[in-house]
C-alpha cells in the first residue's frame, strides 16, 4: 500500500528535509583530502543533534552508522570509517537521513575531494543527478510511477559516454516511498521494467525517494563480506544522487532542497509547488 500524505504531514517532512539538507552542506564542506569517511559520519551527528532530529540510518537494520559513505567504485551504503582516509581524486557519495516528529528525509549525493578529477567522473556525476531531475519533473498529477522511471532511464541513454558504450544504471537498487518509515512502498527503478507493469497513479501526497545511482561499466553488483558495502561487479566507479519529492496539487515539492527545487524545476519548464513552512 502507498502511503499518501496530508499537507500537513508533507510539511512535517519538509522540515525533515531541511534537515538532510544540512547535512549535506556540512558533510560536502568537510570532505575534503585527509578526512576520514567517520569524520563526516560525526559532521553528520553534530547537525541532527543541532536540530534535534533523529537519524534513521543508525540501526536501521544494524547499520552501524548515520551516514552511508560510499567511495569510488562502492555504490551504496558505505560504512564511514577511521580507515577509510579520503584522497585528491576521490569521489564519494554521502547519503543520510533525518527523522522528525516521526517524519522521514532521505536524500544523498555525489561530491569531488579535492581538485583533481578525470573529466569522465564529473561527467558521470552530472548525468546521474540531471536523470534524478528528470524523474523528480516527471511527478505530475495523472502520471504513473513507471513514467518517472521513464524518465531516469531515458535521460541516461540519451548522453554520450566518453570512450564509448553505455552508462551502467545499477539494477539492484533503486528509489522507494517514504514517510513514516524510510523505506516504504512503492519500489522505484530506475529503468523500465516491462513485466511490472506501470504502476500507481501518482496523486496529491505521494511522495518518493528518487536516486539513480549509475557506474562508468557495468549495471551489476556485489555486497562485500561486512553484509552492507556495495561494489560495482567491474571496479568502475559509480555516482549516487538522491531526494525526497512530495507531490502536491502545486506540483512536485522537493523536501530536501533547500529552495524546494524551485530553481532547478524552472530550468526543466516545471513549477515546483510552495513551501509549506516558506
Amino acid at each position: 500500500m502507498v502511503q499518501i500524505k496530508t499537507p500537513e504531514q508533507i510539511a512535517k517532512m519538509r522540515e525533515a528535509g531541511l534537515v538532510v539538507a544540512a547535512i549535506h552542506a556540512a558533510t560536502r564542506e568537510a570532505a575534503v583530502p585527509g578526512a576520514s569517511t567517520k569524520d563526516l559520519d560525526l559532521v553528520a551527528r553534530k547537525v541532527l543533534a543541532e536540530h534535534n532530529a533523529k537519524p534513521n540510518f543508525l540501526g536501521y537494520g544494524g547499520f552501524p552508522a548515520t551516514i552511508c559513505t560510499s567511495v569510488n567504485e562502492v555504490v551504496v551504503h558505505g560504512i564511514p570509517s577511521d580507515e577509510v582516509v579520503l584522497k585528491d581524486g576521490d569521489i564519494i557519495s554521502i547519503d543520510c537521513g533525518a527523522i522528525v516528529d516521526g517524519w522521514h528525509g532521505d536524500a544523498a549525493y555525489t561530491a569531488f575531494v579535492g581538485s583533481r578529477h578525470a573529466p569522465e567522473l564529473v561527467e558521470l556525476s552530472r548525468v546521474t543527478e540531471e536523470s534524478m531531475w528528470a524523474g523528480i519533473a516527471a511527478m505530475k498529477l495523472g502520471n504513473r510511477l513507471v513514467d518517472v522511471s521513464r524518465a531516469i532511464e531515458t535521460y541516461i541513454r540519451r548522453q554520450p559516454k566518453a570512450g564509448g558504450g553505455r552508462y551502467g544504471i545499477i539494477e539492484d537498487y533503486g528509489g522507494h516511498g517514504i514517510g513514516t518509515e524510510m523505506h516504504m512502498d512503492p519500489h522505484l527503478l530506475n529503468y523500465v521494467e516491462r513485466k511490472r507493469g506501470k504502476g500507481p497513479k501518482l496523486v496529491p501526497g505521494f511522495c518518493l525517494a528518487i536516486e539513480p545511482m549509475v557506474s562508468l561499466g557495468t549495471p551489476r553488483t556485489e555486497v562485500l563480506a561486512d553484509d552492507w558495502t556495495v561494489i560495482t561487479t567491474d571496479g568502475t566507479w559509480s555516482s549516487h544522487w538522491e531526494h525526497s519529492v512530495a507531490l502536491t496539487e502545486a506540483g512536485p515539492l522537493v523536501l530536501t532542497s533547500p529552495d524546494g527545487g524551485a530553481a532547478k524545476l524552472a530550468e526543466l519548464g516545471v513549477t515546483a509547488a510552495p513551501d509549506p513552512l516558506a
